[in-house]
């Protein structure tokens, strides 16, 4: 285990009795310390100790040497009577061994498992030789069976994909380089030791890879190792504020009615993920719900069509009332049309089947994806009672991804989709606005989508009273610094714009500007006011959603 070679032949010396970490052979017969365990040793013990008051005339004992320890190969009686006598040495025939591994004399027992661990693995992998920069150390005995496991799967897949036989060390090299360094990285980015000090990078990656089937177990389908790097934080960050406020968030989200949630914080979702993508797209995972009917295709079709843009995974979701439904044939048939149609798109995907209330599967999912792209065969209605058991407010107050909400048409599939090249942006200065802002300056970036920008001095209810509204002198103070906020934001992203500014932001200022300038595409933020003003007298996103032909990506 130790991966030890015999250097030379033993030698007779003065070794530190403190060195002498362990035994061979009966190490579980003495403690630590090295005192016996059995009762016929401790007997034995008291003889010996009684024989031996100052250890003259005493043979020496024998002993391994790995690097500067010392493991007793006979003689643990006469150890454990020089440490009670506080000998600071004893005589010792010493067989020197190499490792690998350096050992030092305050290793602990777990440690010795440990180094014995890493010395084979590094024989095993040839890391040291391949990559000699890797620090692999662990916290844990048993883990590195676990990396080797990692790396044969890694070896078999490789094989599968390339569809030749590949060496095992070019497994090892691609497996570090691909897989272990990337997600390494991104734990350093974020700093995650600072929480776990007592921890490796090697542990994390551990236990990411852990979290990550757990979480891919529990929803049905597939994780990226980094989101998995940053719920698992979110989840086990140690601090006791920390963990207060995430027990409160579920207390208050058990108790609270979904019409009343206020939801995520703005700007989480760029918070959490944005920051360790560097030069990866934005939209990495797309969620979509598919009901089977002509809505969901149409909300399919459309994030294909955004999923080719960003070289994007699509989670499919399709919800049936009840548990026994979700294996009816016309489940699977659901399941056989979408990965027909991802295949001749040639986007890859899943489709998970799962049963419930639409708007929280969609909502537990949603914080392991970037985009979420639903149908709004019902938008909210603007009725005050029917917004209370509108699933589709729901969605938007309670996932902190942005929604990308497509109209149901009545041709069905035989409606064009959006192919978003030109896009207003609503914007009023608002925390979510800013993030309607951030993702509208990617789009023009990436995707090269034209922007207009439309500054809106109000825009939290379509109703507004007359004493909120600014006097006429107050126009260009307000709104003019709004609009300029906008334009350096955008100018320093390098994207030209066109400017419009609007006095009032009701939906049918925006949804005529749209008809006007022909876009195809509207970016807003969601809800701004607090849930209850928004369920009593409506919000302009409603409003929006219930008269526009072109999808709206709805931030927040």
């Amino acid at each position: 285990l130790l991966n030890i070679n015999v250097n030379g032949p033993e030698k007779l010396k003065d070794i530190s009795v403190n060195a002498i970490v362990g035994s061979v052979g009966r190490y579980s017969d003495f403690t630590r310390g090295f005192l016996p365990k059995m009762d016929s040793d401790q007997g034995r013990w008291v003889r010996v100790m009684r024989a031996t008051q100052n250890m003259s005339g005493v043979p020496p004992i024998e002993v391994y040497q790995i690097g500067d320890v010392y493991f007793v190969k006979d003689g643990n009686h006469r150890v454990s009577i020089a440490r009670e006598l506080k000998m600071e040495s004893i005589q010792a025939y010493v067989t020197e061994l190499e490792s690998q591994v350096p050992l030092t004399p305050d290793i602990q027992p777990d440690d010795l498992i440990l180094k014995a661990e890493y010395s084979k693995f590094l024989e095993h992998t040839h890391l040291k030789d391949l990559r000699p920069e890797a620090d692999m150390t662990v916290t844990v005995p048993g883990q590195y069976s676990i990396l080797g496991e990692h790396i044969a799967v890694h070896c078999y897949y490789m094989g599968l994909e390339q569809k030749r036989d590949i060496s095992f060390e070019e497994a090892v090299t691609h497996w570090f380089d691909t897989h272990y360094l990337p997600l390494i990285e991104v734990i350093r980015e974020r700093g995650v030791l600072r929480d776990f000090p007592n921890r490796t990078e090697t542990d994390m990656y551990l236990w990411v890879a852990e979290h990550q089937a757990e979480l891919e177990e529990a929803w049905g389908m597939s994780i990226r190792p980094t989101t998995a790097v940053i719920d698992l934080v979110e989840q086990h960050k140690p601090s006791a504020a920390h963990t207060l406020g995430r027990w409160g968030s579920r207390i208050l989200g058990a108790i609270t009615p979904d019409e009343l949630e206020g939801g995520p914080a703005p700007g989480e979702w760029r918070k959490q993920y944005v920051e360790t993508r560097r030069e990866e797209c934005l939209f990495a995972d797309i969620l979509v719900p598919v009901s089977g009917k002509a809505g969901g295709w149409q909300a399919l079709e459309q994030a294909i069509e955004v999923a080719s843009r960003e070289g994007a995974f699509v989670h499919g979701l399709h919800v049936t009332p009840s548990e026994e439904l979700q294996d009816s044939e016309e489940s699977k048939a659901v399941q056989e049309r979408f990965e027909a149609r991802l295949a001749a798109a040639n986007i890859q995907g899943e489709l998970t089947r799962t049963s419930g209330e639409v708007a929280h599967q969609i909502c537990d999912r949603a914080r392991y994806t970037d985009l979420i792209v639903v149908n709004v065969m019902y938008p909210p209605s603007p009725e005050p009672l029917a917004r209370f058991s509108s699933g589709f407010s729901t969605i938007i107050r309670r996932c902190s991804r942005p929604i990308l909400a497509v109209p149901f048409l009545e041709h069905g599939l035989d409606s064009p989709i959006s192919k978003m090249t030109s896009a207003l942006l609503a914007y009023g200065g608002s925390p979510k606005s800013e993030e309607a802002l951030f993702v509208a300056a990617y789009l023009a970036n990436r995707w090269g989508v034209k922007l207009e920008v439309l500054t809106i001095l109000k825009r939290s209810g379509e109703v507004q009273p007359q004493e909120d509204l600014p006097q006429e002198s107050d126009h260009e103070t307000i709104l003019l610094p709004m609009q300029e906020r906008a334009r350096q934001y955008l100018e320093d992203q390098n994207v030209d714009a066109l400017y419009t500014p609007l006095l009032l932001g009701g939906a049918e200022n925006i949804i005529n500007q749209v008809e006007q300038n022909k876009h195809d595409l509207i970016i807003m933020g969601g809800y701004e006011s607090a849930p209850v003003v928004e369920v009593m007298m409506g919000s302009t996103v409603d409003g929006v959603l219930r008269q526009t032909e072109v999808p709206v990506l709805i931030c927040r």
